[in-house]
């Protein structure tokens, strides 16, 4: 005998309510770390674009909760308005427990469902479209979805092909109802036969990437899936207010633009000043580019996440 279940009460569609950021005080420079290994500014600025990192002495959880509050500031929500918790991160120092709760814990929400999503430099993607489905079917009312990464604990200072690129950083939104659906469908996917590109081995417990490897695949492949999130929203990619890729490095972030013929003043650089930050990066990038009033509240924005696993994620989103 079956036995039907109720059916679960759909709240329309998702949209961003507010966000927030952190950014650690500490600016380590390119120049700084020519005392470290064998560089120079030329050198990583000519490869990576990045000039500056920020690295932290605060924890991803101490890091998230700050990029946390402040988003729930801008969306001017309550904490016990919120249902459920998502973290984004790739370098918790421990496996268990993840740390969801504890964000949730120190922002002051009380008995919200909490998990971490680890899709490292897509994670951010993954974790909005997870918190946009929930939100559609009925499961929260609002979600609170942070990223928050500490790659300095994880970088080798002697490994030059790294500890130039990543850095520390933490970005948040809320998602909440909306009457019209502002959040678009995600296009997802993974290629775990090069998982080896971008990796924490057991032995070593320490970040190593084939950075060629890597480029290859983010500007060749990741270009159609971009073009699909623009075709799966509806919108063409000339309609964009601003194009967001994950801040790999500057080469990528400029060569995925021209291939989608995006203008430079609608592309993110946030990479130039905060290195790669991983799964933060996307947010840190639109976070920035409210403050700097280069968009306004529903201005359509693509976001492209990619990185180990490999796993990659896009949508569009209208600004909050």
């Amino acid at each position: 005998m079956i036995h039907n279940l109720p059916s679960v009460p759909t709240l329309g569609g998702a949209r961003l309510l507010g966000i927030g950021a952190y950014r650690p005080p500490t600016v380590v420079t390119n120049d700084d770390l020519a005392q470290l290994v064998e560089t120079s500014d030329d050198w990583v600025r000519q490869r990576t674009g990045i000039a500056t990192r920020r690295v932290s002495s605060d924890t991803v959880i101490e890091m998230g909760a700050i990029a946390g509050m402040r988003a729930l500031e801008s969306a001017d929500l309550d904490p016990d308005e919120v249902d459920l918790v998502l973290l984004a991160s790739c370098s918790m120092p421990t496996p268990i427990p993840g740390g969801a709760a504890s964000v949730a814990t120190s922002v002051g929400i009380r008995h919200a469902g909490a998990a971490d999503v680890n899709a490292a430099c897509a994670g951010f993607c993954y974790a909005l479209s997870w918190a946009a489905d929930a939100i559609r079917s009925g499961s929260a009312r609002n979600v609170l979805v942070v990223a928050s990464e500490r790659l300095s604990y994880w970088v080798d200072w002697t490994d030059r092909t790294t500890c130039v690129i990543f850095g520390d950083g933490a970005g948040a939104v809320v998602v909440g109802t909306s009457g019209e659906e502002r959040i678009g469908p995600v296009v997802w996917g993974s290629d775990g036969a090069l998982n080896w590109a971008l990796a924490v081995s057991d032995e070593e417990r320490q970040l190593r990437m084939d950075g060629p490897a890597v480029f290859r695949w983010a500007t060749t492949d990741m270009v159609q899936v971009a073009k699909n999130a623009c075709a799966s929203a509806q919108i063409d990619v000339a309609e964009l207010a601003a194009f967001i890729p994950h801040q790999a490095n500057l080469r990528i972030v400029d060569s995925l633009a021209r291939k989608l013929g995006i203008s430079a003043d609608r592309v993110a650089h946030d990479v130039i000043e905060m290195g790669n930050t991983s799964s933060a990066s996307i947010p840190l990038a639109l976070e920035r580019l409210i403050s700097e009033r280069r968009l306004e509240s529903g201005d359509p924005v693509l976001l492209l996440g990619f990185g180990a696993g490999l796993t990659y994620a896009a949508q569009v989103v209208a600004c909050p």
